[in-house]
């Protein structure tokens, strides 16, 4: 109700639709995907004035919502760092992850060639998380296409352009963006390679379990994202072009809910 109080005001009017109803149109659309067909039939409405409610809403609602998915000063995050940081983690600033979201294969054919994820095995678009070591949701860069590198994503989202002097960013080994953060003069913590060592030091164990105990947060953070079965199950090519605005309103909402570290 809350979210229904703070959007009617910005939501074009539809004759055969109120503005509660609008908002939960949308996001019953993101939380089940469901055709739009189904959708209206439960509100006795066309399957056309769904698709153009969710055409001309999901983009406002985006821009409404998008201040909630806030980039916090350092200050803050060191005034309300969890415990479980603090024995190795003091100076950890975010914690980044890529996830991807399964979508209908383009009929375009470089469209279809630049979204194809070898490692997914399908067409995918991909995005940067980052989260607060709380569990909050900082960033989400734009959309880019599912055969594109971990490192091109960071580098191309403008993530690396948020760090300040001394910030340390929990990663996982996918993320080879070492350079770019040390010449920033920050620090990129993640899990320890054996590089032709026959097994890890006792100490690259240790560290090493102490940032899984930690790094995992930023994927229980998109394991709520994937509670909105659009991002989870496959987008229809109709919804693609509004992903970015998709995944904004579902990152602001998962920011509504308890904190996910204590």
């Amino acid at each position: 109700m809350w979210l229904v109080s703070f959007l009617q005001n910005s939501l074009p009017a539809f004759s055969s639709v109120c503005s509660e109803d609008v908002v939960l149109i949308v996001l019953m659309k993101l939380r089940l995907n469901v055709q739009n067909y189904d959708i209206a039939a439960r509100f006795d409405i066309s399957p056309t004035t769904v698709s153009e409610i969710l055409n001309r809403c999901i983009p406002i609602i985006a821009k409404q919502l998008k201040f909630m998915i806030h980039w916090p000063e350092k200050e803050d995050i060191i005034r309300t760092l969890p415990k479980v940081f603090k024995p190795k983690c003091r100076n950890a600033r975010t914690i980044i992850d890529c996830t991807e979201i399964f979508i209908e294969r383009p009929g375009n054919l470089t469209a279809r060639a630049s979204t194809w994820s070898n490692y997914k095995h399908h067409n995918t678009l991909k995005y940067l998380v980052a989260i607060t070591p709380l569990g909050a949701i900082s960033f989400i860069s734009r959309a880019f296409g599912g055969r594109t590198s971990d490192k091109i994503v960071t580098q191309r989202s403008g993530f690396l352009d948020l760090l300040e002097n001394g910030d340390l960013v929990l990663a996982d080994r996918g993320f080879l963006i070492s350079e770019e953060v040390t010449s920033r003069n920050c620090f990129l913590a993640i899990p320890a390679f054996t590089k032709g060592q026959s097994q890890l030091t006792q100490q690259q164990v240790e560290t090493s379990r102490a940032m899984s105990r930690v790094r995992i947060h930023v994927e229980r953070a998109i394991g709520r994202l994937k509670n909105f079965k659009i991002l989870s199950t496959l987008m229809s090519i109709s919804m693609v072009p509004h992903c970015d605005s998709i995944l904004t309103i579902c990152s602001a909402i998962c920011n509504l809910q308890p904190k996910l570290v204590k």
